[in-house]
């Protein structure tokens, strides 16, 4: 594959993820649309100022749109040790966790996937907030997935892999649609959530995090990730540190620390 090719696929599934359409990406670039889509097919070189436009607008390193295989390396439990190791970060996710991730992304559709504002980009926000208060609320892990750190807000690393495997599974199922004459990725339920996997406490934070901010759209929920301390206290392209939960802010803390301190 020429390299072309493997910048233009690499910006177009940055694209994809940020729920950004080619019109929608051209303005953010200053670039006509028909360059954008030349550009994703592999058919028109970058200069070396766009590539540079690219990393920023989409944060990651130059390195990454020229070399697209350094994605993080998601391990789900069936897949062997033995497939070739990939240079970056790897991410084993264990048997329990991708339980609670299927489950939890089921109760958030079925609840609220509907919404017109509900796409991938709201999904990925909602997913950090239900994991980040449950564990400022509980010091335990809910689903316990890898958020990093991106001009989006947190981004759940584990997501793609696992949602490809409940499409194939027939659990869910991926559509496009316009929002505000945008495009958007929307997923829809096809089962609903087993809550036999789901305590009440996970229920409840989940119920309290779709509450305040599910009406919320893309831009909106994103900004608002924005001033979150785990969020701001993280390098671009890093890892959110669970632990910095703890060292929130109102209006974003979830727990009464001055009850018990009483």
């Amino acid at each position: 594959m020429s390299v072309s090719n493997k910048i233009g696929r690499r910006i177009k599934e940055l694209r994809e993820k940020a729920d950004m359409s080619q019109d929608a990406l051209a303005i953010a670039m200053k670039l006509p649309r028909p360059a954008i889509v030349l550009i994703e097919k592999g058919s028109r070189k970058v200069s070396a100022d766009e590539l540079v436009g690219f990393s920023k607008l989409f944060h990651v390193a130059v390195d990454e749109l020229l070399n697209p295989g350094k994605e993080p390396d998601v391990r789900l439990p069936e897949e062997r040790a033995e497939i070739a190791a990939k240079p970056g970060l790897r991410i084993s996710v264990p048997q329990k966790n991708l339980v609670k991730f299927k489950e939890v992304l089921l109760y958030i559709l079925n609840k609220v996937g509907a919404k017109e504002n509900i796409g991938e980009t709201v999904i990925y926000k909602l997913l950090y907030f239900i994991d980040f208060d449950y564990y400022e609320k509980y010091e335990e892990q809910l689903i316990g997935a890898t958020y990093i750190k991106n001009k989006f807000g947190p981004t759940p690393v584990e997501f793609v892999k696992i949602v490809e495997k409940m499409i194939k599974n027939g659990e869910i199922e991926k559509v496009k649609s316009e929002y505000f004459k945008l495009q958007q990725t929307k997923y829809l339920p096809r089962r609903k959530a087993d809550r036999a996997k789901l305590t009440a406490g996970e229920v409840e934070v989940i119920d309290d995090v779709l509450n305040r901010l599910s009406d919320m759209n893309a831009n909106q929920i994103s900004a608002y990730s924005h001033s979150d301390v785990p969020w701001m206290s993280t390098k671009d392209g890093e890892t959110i540190d669970y632990e910095s939960v703890f060292y929130r802010t109102p209006p974003y803390s979830v727990r009464a620390y001055a009850e018990e301190n009483g």
